[in-house]
Order: C-alpha cells, then structure tokens, then sequence
C-alpha cells in the first residue's frame, strides 16, 4: 500500500486548521477559490471532482488526492470514471513532460549560443 489512505484524510483535515489560526486570510482565500469555482453550477459536482484528481496526479498532492477521492464517491464517480480521469491525468502530465523537454532543448540551444 502506498499510503494509509483512510488515515490520511482525517488527519489533513485536522491540520488544516492548525495553519489558519496562523494564516487566517490566507485560509479564507483558499476556501474561496473552492467556493468561486462552482459559482456557475455548468458542471456538476462528479465532474469536478473528477477533474480535480486529475490534477492532484499531475500535482503529485497526495492529500488533494485523498480528499478529492472521497469527494469523488460521495458525489457519486464509478471506479471506471476515475479510471478514465486518470488516463487523461496521464496523458497529459506526459505531453506536458514532452513540451517541456522541448523548451529545455530550445533553452538549452539559446544558452549554448
């Protein structure tokens, strides 16, 4: 097992809290990025949260993936939902590794100059 997932979660949820009480602000603005970004309701909450874990693979956030996870099935996703997200997570952090790669090359050819 990679991580202890049911643990995981409820722990990033306790300590969430820990940095607002420091950072309040900074706690406020981050949970209004979340609220901002369903503020047209054209997508529905599974299609969100599918799309957030694949970001969260791209990311390689272990905690945005447990929660957006458990988000995922409350909200309804199927394991071959997820599955498909996953496939286009992958498909896309490998095509943004080959662009990538390509602006090193390029950056490498200016610099050598």
């Amino acid at each position: 097992m990679f991580n202890n997932w049911s643990e995981m979660l409820p722990t990033i949820q306790k300590a969430f809290g820990t940095l607002g009480k420091n950072n309040p602000k900074m706690v406020k603005a981050y949970m209004a990025l979340g609220e901002a970004s369903t503020e047209n309701d054209v997508l529905d909450v599974k299609t969100r949260e599918l799309i957030s874990i694949a970001v969260a693979v791209t990311t390689r956030c272990d905690g945005c993936i447990a929660a957006h996870a458990d988000a995922a099935i409350k909200a309804g996703a199927t394991r071959e939902e997820v599955s498909a997200a996953l496939a286009t997570a992958i498909t896309m952090n490998a095509g943004a590794a080959y662009i990538y790669s390509l602006r090193t090359l390029e950056a490498f050819d200016t610099l050598k100059k």
